[in-house]
């Protein structure tokens, strides 16, 4: 995979994960205590600039209350429509 698409894929994800919080109507940091990251580094992942672990994505799904799955499902649907 290219660093193009890598920073493709990562931006796509941070989308995904905007959407569902603008969604639900929470802010970076009211989404960041929940999920117990940082409110900069919510910020760096949903801007692509960072690549989020197994385990960060696992704690912002679940404060977010959906599966890991939703959130690659439509980062997936992103990607696909550039």
């Amino acid at each position: 995979m290219s660093e193009q698409d890598q920073n493709q894929v990562s931006t796509a994800f941070g989308k995904a994960i905007k959407i569902r919080r603008i969604e639900l109507g929470i802010s970076q940091e009211s989404l960041a205590n929940d999920a117990g990251i940082a409110r900069s580094f919510l910020s760096s992942i949903e801007r692509g600039s960072k690549n989020a672990s197994l385990q960060s994505i696992w704690k912002i799904s679940m404060a977010m209350k959906c599966k890991p799955s939703d959130l690659f499902k439509v980062a997936e649907r992103i990607y696909d429509e550039k």
